[in-house]
């Protein structure tokens, strides 16, 4: 990752000129607790022009759906007039949309086709990992869009870390059977309690789905353990704030 005062960018990315591609943290604005989609805009308005000034872009260019932890997919042709709801992630191959998606330990995973100029933005917690969000919004890529998935580049970027991630047997027996490879992502630790790599299983979906290996890269940094630096709503309570994370074409 590349590292400014304000915003986290990507070095995968990086080599791009048409694309831009960002995380938030704490430093990024002045509210103690920033939420950028709610039930009145006055919950988030500011925190959209102030995200929007950032990144010299106007606010109505920043889309973000209502994350309900699905595995819903939209497809963005447009500014939509209307909230896109009951859904955790954005496809579209039109310049000037800032896909966004917000996180507070959650996984943000970022997809840039730069064959075809498709990009995507995935909000993927458990729920959303298990239930696959990432292989559909690459399905998505491929069959709307025509992307190779050898072409499309990944990040996947600031989350709870599997250092941290303590999990049920629920999670675990989701995961044993939706994810590939789930030896990869799930361990037991001394207390006999398994611990989850989010990191890895989404990385397992884009394997698994065409995606190349040197094609995905992985912050790394762990949203609990830094939580001077990041939201972590398993630390800080649900209420706290989120980061965003968002990819927009430039041309």
């Amino acid at each position: 990752m590349l590292k400014t005062q304000e915003l986290i960018y990507y070095k995968i990315f990086s080599g791009f000129d048409n694309v831009i591609a960002f995380t938030s943290t704490k430093r990024t604005f002045e509210t103690e607790n920033p939420r950028f989609t709610g039930d009145s805009e006055n919950i988030y308005e500011n925190n959209r022009v102030l995200l929007a000034e950032k990144l010299m872009i106007k606010s109505e260019q920043l889309v973000f759906p209502r994350q309900t932890h699905t595995n819903c997919v939209a497809d963005v042709s447009e500014i939509p007039d209307d909230e896109i709801k009951e859904t955790d992630a954005l496809v579209t191959d039109k310049n000037g949309i800032c896909l966004c998606v917000q996180t507070a330990d959650c996984v943000p995973v970022l997809l840039f086709d730069p064959i075809n100029n498709v990009i995507a933005a995935i909000h993927a917690g458990w729920r959303g990992t298990v239930k696959l969000i990432a292989k559909v919004a690459v399905q998505k890529m491929i069959n709307n869009y025509g992307s190779n998935p050898k072409d499309i580049l990944a990040a996947i970027g600031p989350s709870i870390s599997p250092d941290i991630y303590e999990v049920g047997n629920n999670v675990v027996d989701e995961v044993k059977k939706a994810i590939p490879n789930p030896d990869k992502t799930l361990f037991k630790v001394e207390s006999g309690k398994y611990h989850l790599n989010l990191w890895e299983a989404n990385k397992q979906v884009l394997l698994k789905n065409g995606l190349l290996n040197k094609n995905i890269e992985i912050s790394g940094e762990c949203s609990y353990s830094d939580s001077s630096k990041y939201f972590s709503a398993r630390k800080e309570g649900m209420e706290t704030g989120r980061m965003v994370s968002g990819i927009m074409l430039l041309r």
